[in-house]
């Protein structure tokens, strides 16, 4: 079982940025594919990004050159540093774990991004 936390949401204007962390309880956070999703009202959870254990990324297309996810593995820490924020990014983001069949999610934190 893994219990993740995420922090760092809020209110910013559009062309802002904000960094969205995400804590995993446990000692095989390496091991997981880390994720962050979003779920904006009336709409299904979609992926923003992924990162693997070893680093390597992928990115959605809408956010490819704003958003950033990193992980610090020693802190079983990953984070979104998000940049050149769009209204249309006002959003819920879920932090995802996921190995071996097995899938983790926190609680969400909101993300609105308005003047």
């Amino acid at each position: 079982q893994v219990r993740l936390v995420e922090f760092g949401g809020g209110l910013v204007q559009p062309g802002g940025s904000l960094r969205l962390s995400c804590a995993a309880s446990g000692s095989l956070f390496s091991r997981y594919v880390m994720g962050w999703y979003r779920q904006a009202p009336g709409k299904q959870r979609e992926l923003v990004a992924l990162i693997t254990g070893g680093g390597s990324t992928n990115y959605d297309d809408f956010v490819k050159g704003r958003f950033t996810i990193s992980r610090d593995n020693a802190k079983n820490t990953v984070y979104l540093q998000m940049n050149s924020l769009k209204p249309e990014d006002t959003a819920v983001y879920f932090c995802n774990a996921r190995s071996q069949g097995s899938t983790f999610w926190g609680q969400g934190t909101q993300v609105t991004v308005s003047s």
